[in-house]
């Protein structure tokens, strides 16, 4: 394909839009952009740690199967993996405003659809599940690059990686409400419905600069660029040139970007894999493998979020000063530990539950910068698309670990009693795979303090 070239318009040759952005500090515009990603993703995220304390009513109100309770389960997985891949794409192609609207609306529409179900037709909620996780998956991935192509270079590890520090902020969240609404399941469903209002705010923020660029469109990217640094637009200084070289698609990423690919596929899947079956099991272990009534387990995942907010938020700001490899490697190295003692030394609830939160601090920690680092592997022509395939590929871990923890638990009903066997199995299962994606990592390009273009 022939290469073409969108020529900057004339600018003050004193700096180029970018060193612009670089050398100023952040306006109020860009932390509102900062501001959206976070409280986009908290909105979506509570629905996906919700459905933790959802499963647990209804294993006993539905008399759910540990197989039922796991299909469950995964198929938000199922959905976050068919997101992620499908709106990372379409990133690129309709940008990522157009694309974070359609995941709000699309998480809209599933959820409604939830409340509508009868009693006891889990599998109607299963289905319902891979519709909202399609929503949900698709969120991270459209706006961690929309934060990045907006910040500087010296703070988007940080700040791209607020979009998913504060993810955890769901998870206590739902420990309030569920505290606060009790059993009531429907009610608990139904308060996903304020992401409505994220269609009003995103209303207000301009399409990435980048993506006008990458489209021919100068002028535009002019004014995405006023909007962030609330100047005039003939005050934006001088606009990269950029060369389209082959356009966004699956076959130009494994042909020159597999690499990246793989890694980051990898990667997400051992981390996940040893992370995410927590979120969605740890309530039903600790209630019914360990005797804490739901109220208790409400109570102690306040503390688990607490715990992953702190550990996203260290892995976030680390990455922007000892890098990204080694921040991963450090963390997933401890949350391994931590997966390694809850394997051997769970002789009470309480022992269990301080490894549960020493494992989300780490394992699941590193998902303040994972999805920034991943994105930074790919070039701007399909850095949505790269991130999008690449984490879609690795969350398939999403259905393998749920899935896994419910065929370890059997086919009874989960209400019964669930053996303490089943953690010694799982958690050295998930340790192994979190020393494995702390290898991984290190194979990727280290990105620290780059800028975009040159990536």
């Amino acid at each position: 394909m022939t290469s073409s070239t969108v020529s900057p318009p004339s600018a003050p040759p004193s700096a180029t839009a970018y060193g612009q952005i670089d050398s100023r500090p952040l306006t109020g515009h860009q932390k509102s952009l900062v501001a959206l990603a976070v409280v986009g993703n908290i909105a979506e995220f509570f629905d996906i740690f919700m459905v933790g304390f959802v499963i647990a009513l209804l294993t006993g109100a539905w008399n759910l199967t540990g197989v039922q309770a796991g299909i469950i389960t995964s198929c938000t997985g199922l959905g976050t993996v068919a997101g992620s891949i499908l709106w990372g794409r379409m990133s690129d192609r309709i940008g990522r405003r157009g694309s974070f609207r359609c995941c709000v609306i699309f998480f809209l529409v599933f959820t409604v659809l939830t409340l509508c179900i009868p009693d006891g037709a889990w599998y109607l909620y299963a289905i319902c599940r891979v519709g909202v996780g399609m929503g949900v998956g698709g969120l991270n991935i459209t706006s961690i690059p929309y934060v990045q192509e907006f910040v500087p270079s010296k703070q988007r590890g940080l700040l791209a990686g607020l979009a998913s520090v504060f993810i955890p902020m769901g998870l206590l969240l739902g420990s309030i409400c569920q505290r606060i609404v009790g059993d009531n399941w429907r009610v608990l469903v139904s308060l996903s419905l304020v992401s409505a209002l994220l269609l009003i705010w995103i209303h207000f923020v301009p399409e990435s600069p980048r993506f006008h660029l990458l489209h021919g469109q100068p002028e535009q990217a002019r004014r995405s660029l006023a909007w962030a640094m609330d100047i005039p637009e003939e005050e934006v200084g001088a606009l990269p040139e950029i060369r389209i070289e082959r356009k966004a698609s699956y076959g130009e990423l494994f042909a020159h970007h597999l690499r990246p690919l793989v890694i980051v596929s990898l990667g997400s899947f051992c981390f996940i894999l040893g992370s995410f079956a927590i979120q969605s099991w740890g309530q039903t272990l600790l209630k019914d493998a360990f005797g804490f009534d739901t109220q208790m387990v409400a109570y102690l995942f306040m503390g688990v979020a607490v715990a992953d907010c702190i550990g996203r938020f260290g892995s976030a700001w680390l990455a922007d000063r000892i890098g990204r490899r080694w921040t991963m490697f450090m963390y997933g190295m401890i949350g391994a530990a931590a997966c390694f003692s809850a394997a051997l030394f769970h002789g009470s609830g309480w022992a269990f539950y301080v490894e549960v939160l020493v494992i989300m601090m780490f394992a699941d920690g590193v998902f303040g910068i994972i999805n920034a680092f991943g994105s930074e592997q790919f070039p701007n022509e399909v850095r949505s698309t790269g991130i999008g395939l690449g984490y879609g590929l690795g969350a398939i871990a999403k259905i393998v670990g749920p899935s896994l923890m419910g065929v370890l638990i059997g086919g009874g009903a989960v209400s019964q009693s669930i053996s303490l066997g089943v953690v010694t199995t799982a958690f050295s299962f998930f340790g192994v795979c979190l020393v494995l994606g702390a290898i991984i990592y290190l194979f990727a390009r280290e990105t620290k303090g780059a800028d975009l273009e040159s990536l």
